[in-house]
C-alpha cells in the first residue's frame, strides 16, 4: 500500500491503523486552472497525486485532498501571517463545510469518493489568532486551521467524520478496502465517540 501525501496528519492516522504502507510524496501543483470549479480542482489535484507513483501491479494507492468551503469560496492554505488572519477571522463563529475527496487506485482501476463534514467553529478571539499564528501551525493546513490543535481548539462541534476533517475518513476508506482494521477507536479517541459515517 503506497499513501501518496505529504501530509503529517494523514500518515499519523495511517500509522495508528496499523497497516503496512510506504509513504510517496508528490509533487503537484494545487492551483486551480481557469473556469475550474473548486470540486474539479479537487479532484484533480488528487488524481495527479495518485497516479503520481510508479505503483506496481499488487500495490494499492491512496491519495486525498482536504479543502476548507466558505459561502462556495475554497479556502486553501494560508500564504503568509495577513493570509491566515483573515481566513481564521472568516470562519470565527460560523459554520462551514470540511470536504475531502479520495482516489483509490488499483492497476487501472481507480476508485473516487468525496466526503464531507460540517464545522462550527467556537467565537475565539483575536488574541488566540494571534497566539495561535505565532505557533506557525497555520501554514500548511487548508482554511489555516487544524481541528485537533490542542491549545488552539477552534472547533465546536462536527457533524459527520472528524477524521475528515484531519484530512483522511478511515471509515470511508474502509468501505472500499474492506480488509483494513476498524478506525472506530481512533475516531473514538480524537472525537469521543465514533463517527456515522461508516
Amino acid at each position: 500500500m503506497i499513501l501518496a501525501s505529504s501530509s503529517p496528519r494523514r500518515r499519523d492516522l495511517m500509522q495508528q491503523l496499523g497497516v503496512p504502507h510506504t509513504v510517496f510524496r508528490p509533487d503537484v501543483d494545487e492551483t486551480a486552472l481557469p473556469g475550474e470549479s473548486p470540486l474539479d480542482t479537487q479532484h484533480r489535484i488528487t488524481l495527479e497525486k495518485a497516479r503520481a507513483p510508479r505503483a506496481g501491479p499488487d500495490e494499492v494507492v491512496i491519495a486525498a485532498d482536504t479543502t476548507v468551503l466558505l459561502d462556495g469560496e475554497m479556502l486553501n492554505k494560508p500564504v503568509d501571517k495577513e493570509d491566515a488572519w483573515a481566513m481564521l477571522r472568516r470562519l470565527r463563529g460560523r459554520t462551514h463545510e470540511v470536504q475531502t475527496c479520495i482516489v483509490i487506485k488499483h492497476g487501472a482501476h481507480e476508485w473516487r469518493e468525496i466526503v464531507s463534514s460540517v464545522v462550527t467553529m467556537r467565537d475565539y478571539s483575536d488574541e488566540e489568532i494571534g497566539a495561535y499564528i505565532a505557533t506557525g501551525d497555520p501554514f500548511d493546513k487548508a482554511g489555516s486551521y487544524a481541528v485537533q490543535h490542542p491549545i488552539f481548539n477552534p472547533v465546536a462541534s462536527i457533524q459527520g467524520c472528524p477524521l475528515n476533517v484531519i484530512g483522511l475518513p478511515l471509515c470511508r476508506l474502509r468501505t472500499h478496502l474492506t480488509y483494513l482494521p476498524d478506525p472506530v477507536k481512533i475516531c473514538t479517541e480524537f472525537w469521543g465517540c465514533a463517527c456515522n459515517q461508516s
